[in-house]
């Protein structure tokens, strides 16, 4: 079993960062899909970005076309922990954001909440403008 926890929420001006951190326990997921999603009131689960292994130190990363440019993912294995930096944020950031880890390899499925086995209990980003 997995257990993911969010942190570094808030709240932040327009333009403003934060970093996301989510930290994992009960396995290491060093080598697993860890993706970060959102959603927002009244709508649906989005994707955000995700980070897999693909051997040695080498890692794939993926973004939704919003947080191109804007948010970095990255990883530390030895602190078993994903982070999402988060930069230039504009309002329509506004959501409570979560990490997700995939038990097994999810290839081009990345991008759907469903491929993902476990997930954190969230954490609230309000951009305001």
């Amino acid at each position: 079993q997995v257990q993911l926890v969010e942190s570094g929420g808030g709240l932040v001006q327009a333009g403003g960062s934060l970093r996301l951190s989510c930290a994992a326990s009960g396995r290491s997921f060093s080598n697993a899909f860890v993706g970060w999603f959102r959603q927002a009131p009244g709508k649906e689960r989005e994707f955000v970005a995700a980070i897999s292994w693909s051997g040695g130190r080498t890692y794939n990363t993926y973004y939704a076309d919003s947080a191109k440019g804007r948010f970095t993912i990255s990883r530390d294995n030895a602190k078993n922990t994903v982070y999402l930096q988060m930069n230039s944020l504009k309002p329509e950031d506004t959501a409570v954001y979560y990490c997700a880890a995939a038990g097994s390899y999810i290839g081009p499925t990345y991008y759907a909440p469903n491929a993902y086995d476990y997930w954190g209990q969230g954490t609230q980003v309000t951009v305001s403008s």
